[in-house]
């Protein structure tokens, strides 16, 4: 809650407020096995990838895959950076945050307007999209670092 009111007073977020957002995370939606990966903050940057498979063994195959990037830019603003495809970026600004959890919002973007990211537990991270098409929601749990 102190830290929703610091940033609607034009306070700025540090790294470490969206450290629980790190590791290797993986979730299943359907058939769709889904991954992402955050890297910790280094040189004001948290780089993301995800990746969305489909199938088992060697018949498996990626459907979807997104670049990600949360930049402390420095002007104190955070800015969550969303490519889905490879497509042109577009901007999702923090608008709240609360311990192990945070929401980025774009009105101006057709779906999703917001992202909210947050823990459940110490192995679980939730991801909220809601514009649109409505709300979706992911669950990730921790997963081992190596490559799947």
């Amino acid at each position: 809650m102190l830290a929703t009111l610091l940033l609607a007073a034009g306070l700025s977020a540090s790294p470490a407020d969206l450290a629980f957002m790190q590791g290797n995370w993986e979730g299943r939606l359907g058939s769709l096995q889904l991954q992402e990966r955050w890297t910790d903050a280094a040189g004001g940057l948290m780089l993301g990838v995800a990746r969305n498979l489909k199938g088992e063994g060697a018949a498996r195959r990626a459907v979807g895959f997104e670049f990600l990037r949360i930049e402390f830019r420095q002007d104190g603003s955070v800015v969550y950076v969303a490519q889905p495809q490879g497509r042109p970026p577009t901007e999702f600004r923090l608008t709240a945050l609360e311990t192990g959890s945070a929401r980025f919002e774009n009105p101006q973007h057709d779906h999703p307007k917001s992202i909210r990211y947050r823990l459940e537990g110490p192995d679980a991270l939730v991801a909220e999209l809601e514009g649109t098409e409505g709300t979706q929601r992911f669950r990730f749990q921790r997963a081992p670092s190596g490559e799947r």
